[in-house]
């Protein structure tokens, strides 16, 4: 919830998996925001989706944490491999398509 701070969040009687999915989200919040701000709308998605994809990751990764379903936890291993893959090409593609305005 944004302005949740994780203290806020344990006085809550939150778990610490919900914990830690919350913190994913807030990091990923942030980042996605400083992302988009680039002035070529394709060099903004790029920046945008990639904390997108690496919150998605880090939830996954508390999945497979705290998790006990089977089928959850293959679903949080594939959402890791093909989330890396996608951060993967979209560095490679910023690499060569800098934000022609800053």
């Amino acid at each position: 919830m944004p302005g949740m701070h994780m203290d806020q969040g344990a006085a809550a009687g939150l778990s610490q998996s919900s914990q830690d999915y919350m913190a994913a989200m807030r990091d990923m919040h942030k980042d996605m925001a400083q992302g988009v701000t680039a002035h070529d709308p394709d060099v903004a998605f790029a920046r945008g989706m990639i904390p997108h994809h690496r919150g998605a990751i880090a939830m996954a990764q508390t999945e497979l944490k705290y998790g006990k379903d089977p089928h959850m936890r293959r679903m949080a291993e594939n959402v890791i491999k093909a989330q890396q893959a996608e951060i993967e090409t979209m560095n490679n593609w910023l690499k060569t398509h800098p934000d022609k305005d800053r």
